[in-house]
């Protein structure tokens, strides 16, 4: 079974030169409370707008464990909140020049995300395909990832999404490498784990840990995911590492011991799931004192995909990828390392692939460089295999799905290979998880409330629903205080679109505000916008009606208004009044049970409400 996808994947192109880029990205820099300030916006694909949604995501993290000079260099310490993301709704932006600068959601953001010198916050549009199915007219991908933002490929079907086109973040995420300008020192496989750019020492690739300090850049040490670089003399470069570690590069010239190879980028499975995802870490630079070393491989990029269902028509095949790049070239000196696989996640119900156009689903490392020698140097480390998470079973019907370790490259050019780097860590297929839900959910697309005649009603639409136990319809004088009205049971788990409404009975002269407060399972919750409806009713309200206890009683500039109360013999009640604005509030709960009569009295104006009192 391995041999055969291992043929697939070489029959496969690595980069899809006519794909699209069909995202907008922008930098987070500030987060206060549900506003974020953006900068480094890209919206050469797509745009961010009102109402629209974006996911939010952590790339990079201040997570770094152990900085000292030993094989522990770049150990990860606590992951924080790198690789956390969700989706979330703008309620409005400002620009400056046409260019957004800062984006106010809807609902602040359940997670917390860092912004510091070592970390990396994004922001991508979530784009909507479809009213509801959608078939692909062209190739999509992931911008490559800059430094500040792209990496991702995201969008949203709400119902039936029909792949007649391949989808792919290869080669898009955190970047391998480059080698360094030439230089040697003899073997160097026992120290100079972690040095700044020189000649001698080859440089790590990006990882999770958006490195900041000049004296981390360059030697054996991996960084994280990031392969470490190749040292002297002619060291092979690490592979980079996600769900799997990446593989050590090759000795050096020659046959160094202990070995100049950088290290494979670390394992993050501990801290994968599906609500904490990663891009391929960049492989290791091989070392170079003849200027023929090779650079570090480019890891995959993420590509998260929600839609109710994915199905295909006549093709030729579809492949959806997220694969590291393959050191190809083979140099004289020290090989650069394969980039790891990236991850892919699919929110998605059901899968209905033709035999005809099966699909192909890949987030595999690359291989490390190969060394063009008689003599033995050093080869890149193959790059770790990434991950791919499926809301339902893994789907095998015209389905294949590949997480496959980089192949480490070998340190001379004999043939059968008789010395070779490190492949990618574990047990191909490793990165293959099902029946898992992401953060993905779209909730409410609207919620509106309107008159119906002397009554309110509510209306809202949810595109799809994750773990929703229920709605509280909340209703406010001020817009500050809110008391809850009604509960209305939600869906639970739903890819649909379905509608709900309600009604409020008992609206107040003036403005009446209404929103949802949304409720899962686990007890979290969010609220949706604020919406008002004005009544000009010139009639006085009273509530509750019957009452046992207290009688509320609306009418404007009731202030002006003398109210006396009468029982049902036409005696006058003492009533102990409270006067708040338009609203009066009776206490009645010393009055005996009966049929009793208002009278207000401004002026030439009375008017007689009638009450009832239970006890």
């Amino acid at each position: 079974m391995k041999s055969i996808l291992l043929l697939l994947i070489i029959s496969l192109p690595v980069v899809n030169v006519h794909a699209q880029i069909v995202n907008g990205y922008a930098e987070v820099t500030g987060i206060a409370g549900n506003v974020l300030t953006l900068s480094a916006v890209d919206e050469a694909a797509h745009t961010f707008e009102d109402n629209e949604w974006i996911v939010i995501m952590q790339m990079q993290d201040n997570v770094i464990g152990d900085v000292t000079n030993t094989v522990n260099f770049g150990n990860l310490g606590s992951i924080n909140s790198c690789g956390v993301y969700e989706i979330r709704q703008i309620s409005s932006h400002t620009e400056t020049a046409g260019t957004p600068t800062s984006i106010t959601l809807m609902n602040s953001p359940n997670f917390t995300y860092n912004i510091c010198a070592n970390c990396q916050v994004q922001i991508i549009t979530f784009r909507t395909y479809g009213a509801p199915d959608y078939t692909t007219t062209a190739n999509m991908s992931a911008k490559p990832w800059d430094g500040r933002t792209g990496g991702v490929l995201a969008f949203y079907v709400p119902g039936i999404l029909t792949l007649q086109n391949n989808l792919d973040a290869d080669l898009a995420g955190f970047r391998g490498a480059g080698p360094n300008a030439g230089g040697s020192a003899g073997c160097q496989g026992n120290s100079n784990f972690r040095v700044a750019n020189q000649a001698n020492m080859a440089d790590k690739g990006e990882s999770i840990y958006k490195n900041t300090t000049a004296g981390y850049a360059a030697g054996m040490g991996k960084i994280l995911n990031g392969g470490g670089g190749g040292n002297s003399h002619n060291g092979g470069g690490g592979g980079g590492g996600n769900f799997t570690a990446g593989g050590n590069g090759g000795p050096g010239w020659n046959n160094c011991s202990p070995g100049a190879g950088g290290r494979g980028g670390l394992s993050l499975q501990t801290s994968s799931s599906v609500s904490q995802i990663f891009m391929g870490g960049g492989g290791g630079a091989g070392e170079g004192n003849n200027n023929l070393a090779t650079d570090g491989g480019i890891g995959g990029g993420i590509i998260l995909i929600k839609a109710d269902e994915i199905t295909t028509g006549a093709c030729a095949g579809i492949t959806i990828t997220a694969n590291g790049e393959d050191i190809s070239f083979a140099g004289n000196d020290g090989g650069g390392g394969g980039g790891a696989g990236g991850t892919i996640v699919f929110e998605v119900n059901t899968w209905n692939i033709t035999g005809g156009c099966p699909i192909a689903v890949e987030a595999n490392g690359g291989d490390g460089g190969d060394v063009n020698s008689g003599g033995t140097h050093g080869g890149g480390g193959g790059g770790g295999q990434g991950a791919v998470y499926y809301s339902t079973t893994e789907p095998t019907t015209n389905v294949t799905t590949a997480t496959i370790n980089g192949v480490g490259g070998c340190d001379n050019n004999s043939s059968p290979c008789n010395s070779q780097a490190g492949n990618g860590g574990g047990a191909d297929g490793d990165g293959v998880s099902e029946l898992l839900t992401g953060p993905l959910p779209i909730e409410l697309l609207s919620f509106d409330a309107f008159k119906a005649n002397d009554m309110v009603r509510l209306e809202w639409i949810t595109a799809s629903e994750s773990n929703n136990d229920y709605f509280t319809v909340q209703h406010s004088l001020n817009a500050i205080d809110w008391t809850n009205i009604s509960q209305v049971e939600g869906a639970e788990n739903s890819s649909q679109m379905i509608n709900y409404d309600d009604l409020h009975e008992n609206p107040r002269p003036g403005l009446n505000y209404y929103r949802l407060k949304q409720t899962d399972f686990d007890g979290s919750n969010s609220y949706s916008e604020i919406r008002s409806v004005f009544f000009e009713d010139e009639q006085t309200l009273i509530y509750p009606n019957p009452t046992d206890n207290e009688l509320n009683i609306f009418k404007p500039n009731i202030s002006n208004y003398q109210i006396k109360c009468f029982n049902a013999l036409g005696q006058e009640i003492a009533i102990q009044i409270s006067l708040h604005q338009d609203q009066v509030k009776i206490d009645v709960s010393n009055i005996a049970a009966g049929t009793y009569l208002l009278i207000l009295v401004s002026g030439e104006t009375h008017e007689t409400v009638r009450f009832d009192v239970m006890h």
